[in-house]
């Protein structure tokens, strides 16, 4: 790989140097355990592997309790969920609760948690969704999910039958959006007791209807606090936006190099401004273009995109961003990150102008998050 980048980049968190009551860490989930990166000018330290090696589909941070969530498992472990009250020194897991009951499907592994409202939401494989109270030790199911009419239609995309994207409404906690891959989007109004599926206007590939209520293979979906109507979605097939909370989508994929990717974020102070990381196809390796890595930017909610490089191999790095991976901080300008299928995490101090390598020789990555925590 060919590592561009100026070693001139004070790096990714450096305007938190000096901060003696909080620091800045990004939460790595892989797929060999879990890490604790705290990047600085002069590189980064890195805590882990944690969970005992397991799979980890996404490690987040819970501002509620104070504590790091890690969704994992897999068809060998089963689902768990671990948790650590001390940024990793020590961790517990539970399972409790997440099941869909005897004579169902077997839920297999924890995709996705969201902490809103003062409690937790987790979405698994086969997709559902479940609500947790007690900051992770035990677990609901959301029952009504998966007691809409579509389900006997549901479908699993090539990454399996996921629930991988939840969205809580930032005011109201009885809205939520959620993401399910190959199936579409589903809104609820009334706190999970119904839902709607929320797919006009976003195609499939894959049926004779282009547009139908579902089947689509949404890959992320997002939305900024300060607008709560519109919602972003990179998609199997397309980038696509909402105006009207989900109800219909617009497509906005004109000016990238690709229909198809996996992440997806929105800049922390500017709604406006979203970022996707474009693979080359479903079927032609599902990697960056060209080898050239690049995130995509739009400033004017897709209406057009900038690619931006500066810093980012540009030859010769066959890598994969998966859905979770990537994200930013708080801060403006804003830190962002992502990681690659073989182990780099890259990270931007200036919303994504340039960019560094802040870690390498990690395992796979499956999840960024970042979060600001007691120093």
């Amino acid at each position: 790989m060919d590592d561009s980048g100026s070693g001139d980049d004070p790096g990714p968190l450096s305007r938190y140097r000096g901060c003696m009551t909080a620091k800045h860490v990004v939460l790595v989930g892989t797929r060999k355990g879990a890490f604790v990166v705290e990047p600085d000018v002069d590189g980064a330290h890195i805590r882990g592997p944690f969970c005992g090696t397991m799979p980890v589909q996404h490690l987040t941070w819970d501002p509620a309790s104070r504590a790091l969530l890690a969704g994992a498992g897999s068809p060998w472990y089963g689902p768990t969920v671990w948790r650590s009250t001390d940024l990793g020194e020590t961790w517990a897991q539970s399972s409790e609760g997440l099941t869909y009951g005897d004579d169902q499907p077997t839920v297999t592994r924890v995709w996705n948690i969201t902490p809103a409202h003062g409690v937790l939401y987790a979405g698994v494989e086969p997709a559902g969704l479940f609500r947790s109270t007690d900051a992770g030790l035990s677990w609901t199911h959301v029952a009504g999910l998966r007691e809409h009419p579509s389900r006997p239609d549901w479908e699993p995309g090539n990454g399996g039958l996921i629930l991988h994207s939840i969205v809580a409404h930032p005011t109201d906690p009885l809205r939520m959006w959620v993401g399910i891959s190959a199936v579409g989007t589903f809104h609820t109004r009334d706190g999970g007791i119904t839902w709607v599926a929320q797919n006009q206007g976003v195609r499939t590939g894959s049926q004779p209807d282009p547009y139908p209520e579902t089947g689509q293979c949404v890959h992320k979906l997002v939305m900024h606090p300060l607008r709560p109507e519109v919602l972003f979605q990179q998609n199997h097939c397309g980038v696509y936006r909402s105006d009207d909370a989900g109800d219909s989508w617009t497509e906005i994929t004109v000016g990238l190099p690709s229909e198809f990717g996996f992440p997806m974020v929105i800049h922390p102070h500017r709604p406006s401004t979203a970022y996707v990381i474009p693979l080359n196809g479903d079927d032609r390796g599902r990697y960056v273009p060209d080898g050239s890595v690049a995130v995509w930017r739009t400033q004017d909610d897709g209406a057009s995109w900038e690619r931006l490089t500066r810093g980012l191999p540009s030859s010769d790095a066959w890598v994969g961003i998966l859905r979770e991976a990537m994200a930013t901080d708080q801060g403006d300008p804003a830190s962002i990150y992502f990681g690659t299928s073989t182990g780099q995490l890259y990270g931007s101090a200036d919303d994504g102008e340039s960019w560094r390598l802040v870690a390498s020789h990690l395992p796979g990555i499956s999840s960024v998050e970042t979060a600001v925590v007691d120093a």
